[in-house]
């Protein structure tokens, strides 16, 4: 193969910079990654890894679905023991992880449990009342150490820690809520946004974040993203968000084909890096084959004439190749096509002065009209009720007040945010032939490869795969059921970048109406007709 000089100058400038950076950074490491492996169901996820986060590093952790993204926070912390490997954290460092499962007693009030971010201060300052109240009776000790707690308590700002609270309760949208709500009256978002709170307010010594901009409206992604930019300290985030991803790392780890490859660098930067050295790849890889095929055919032309002991040692010699993966079979590329059904431009849906919610109405007054062939896009904070909405049109509940109504005309096809499966044990080929009975298992493996599911993982139990695997399970049955309705609950929370950009042109593409509820504007600015805010509809 004959690469180019500046082709050439440009990879070493690359992998020296890299090195140089490392080694640099090698006494002020946080944490250390050494001959990872880990094998996931019967895929290999890491193979001999390594890796290392500095102080003051912001990480972005990038790759496609299924890649092993949230397992390596999951090793990070301890959650999952990897086959092989060790992990080395530095004695005094701390790490907090957004768990959004964390559990959490439902009768606390938003408030306290802020406030247990401070836990060992707030033990501090009882302390030092008890000690002063000691120190009246003229205990000279007593007084002395309560005036050393109360130096520590000024030095670690405990007397900020309200407006602190407030400030990140503000930032991430909990204040209208009311802080003095239980948080088992919230919702499943607002709880999210909840525990990213505290975990904030905690400021370890490392973050590990876990998609943080699911549950978040535009407005507090952006606080976020201004937070985090302007943080010393060290984290590591999986994100699917590009602007996010933008505004607030500088490292940028990404893991892909069993390894994990770290650029020092923007979001923009690192694309324009890994993009040279994709199309470098491909070079090489076609340069390969050429040799490849040259020798095979010298080998079959000479293999019984005269050079057939030439021949002989160029087969050997191909044999010991050690030949590189074709970059265009890496990863399956999603392509979704919505299979659609006639389409008038009639009213499709018709909602008349409703109110949803479970107990109590989360939005009421509702009155609106979809006509057919409509993209809509509905747009609000979170736990304001938009799920709610959805789940009451497509009657999973029932509206509260008021009424709606689908022309005859209309076949519905659903998308709903919530990862459940009636048996996760099941794989996806097992829980598509289930969907659809008639098809053929071969036809099934062929529509979960066109949206983007590897022939490992539809093999594999549909409940031990990724977010956004089982988020292209999901798109793949609602391609097989013709509709000319789409309703769909942020279907991008968990798509990698790829995934989004199909999902994006099957929905500009789609002849038929579409509700969307979204809080990713880059996703559906470009193809909705219509942006609507819950609690404005008009």
């Amino acid at each position: 193969m004959c690469v180019s000089l500046s082709s050439a100058f440009f990879i070493l400038i690359i992998m020296l910079a890299t090195r140089l950076s490392e080694r640099n950074h090698t006494i002020m490491s946080l944490l250390e990654i050494k001959e990872l492996s880990h094998i996931f169901g019967d895929k290999i996820l890491f193979e001999n890894t390594e890796f290392q986060l500095n102080k003051g590093e912001h990480v972005g952790i990038v790759g496609p679905n299924g890649a092993g993204k949230s397992t390596l926070l999951n090793i990070c912390t301890g959650q999952i023991t990897p086959d092989s490997g060790r992990v080395i954290w530095q004695p005094k460092a701390s790490y907090g992880c957004l768990d959004q499962y964390a559990h959490m007693e439902s009768e606390i009030t938003i408030a306290d449990f802020l406030r247990s971010a401070f836990h060992e201060l707030y033990t501090m300052e009882e302390q030092m009342n008890l000690l002063y109240a000691q120190a009246a009776s003229g205990d000279e000790e007593s007084l002395s150490r309560a005036a050393r707690y109360q130096e520590q308590l000024e030095t670690r700002d405990f007397y900020q820690t309200d407006t602190r609270i407030e400030q990140v309760a503000s930032g991430l949208g909990l204040l209208p809520l009311g802080l003095d709500r239980k948080v088992g009256q919230i919702s499943g978002g607002q709880r999210a946004k909840v525990i990213l709170a505290k975990l904030l307010l905690e400021k370890p010594s490392v973050l590990l974040l876990d998609e943080p901009t699911n549950f978040l409206d535009k407005e507090h992604v952006t606080w976020l993203s201004d937070y985090l930019s302007g943080l010393s300290n060290a984290f590591m985030v999986v994100s699917h968000d590009n602007d996010f991803l933008e505004k607030t790392v500088n490292r940028i780890c990404d893991l892909q084909n069993k390894s994990l490859t770290k650029y020092y660098g923007t979001y923009s930067e690192f694309l324009k890096k890994k993009t040279f050295l994709q199309e470098e790849s491909v070079r090489r890889y076609a340069a390969q084959q050429k040799r490849i095929k040259e020798t095979e055919d010298f080998i079959r032309r000479n293999i019984a004439g005269r050079k057939s002991k030439m021949a002989k040692g160029r087969q050997k010699q191909l044999e010991r190749i050690d030949r590189l993966d074709d970059p265009a079979l890496t990863t399956p590329r999603p392509h979704f096509n919505f299979s659609t059904l006639p389409v008038t431009n009639a009213d499709h849906l018709s909602v008349r002065n409703m109110a949803v919610g479970y107990e109590y109405p989360l939005l009421s007054g509702l009155s609106f009209a979809v006509k057919g062939g409509q993209k809509l896009v509905i747009t609000g904070f979170n736990g304001i009720g938009k799920s709610t909405l959805l789940k009451t049109l497509t009657g999973q509940i029932k509206a509260l007040h008021g009424t709606f109504s689908f022309s005859e005309q209309v076949t519905l096809g659903y998308f709903e945010q919530d990862l459940v499966w009636q048996d996760p044990s099941r794989t996806p080929v097992q829980t598509v032939s289930d969907h659809d009975p008639a098809l053929p298992v071969k036809k099934v493996r062929q529509h979960l490869a066109r949206c983007g599911i590897s022939s490992q993982h539809a093999r594999q139990e549909i409940g031990t795969l990724s977010g956004g695997e089982q988020a292209k399970v999901k798109l793949c049955l609602l391609t097989l059921r013709p509709c000319n309705f789409l309703i769909m609950d942020e279907p991008t929370n968990h798509l990698d970048v790829q995934a989004k950009e199909a999902l994006k042109a099957a929905l500009e593409n789609f002849p038929g109406t579409v509700l969307l509820v979204s809080h990713e504007e880059s996703f559906y600015r470009d193809w909705a007709d219509r942006i609507i805010c819950v609690g404005m509809i008009k």
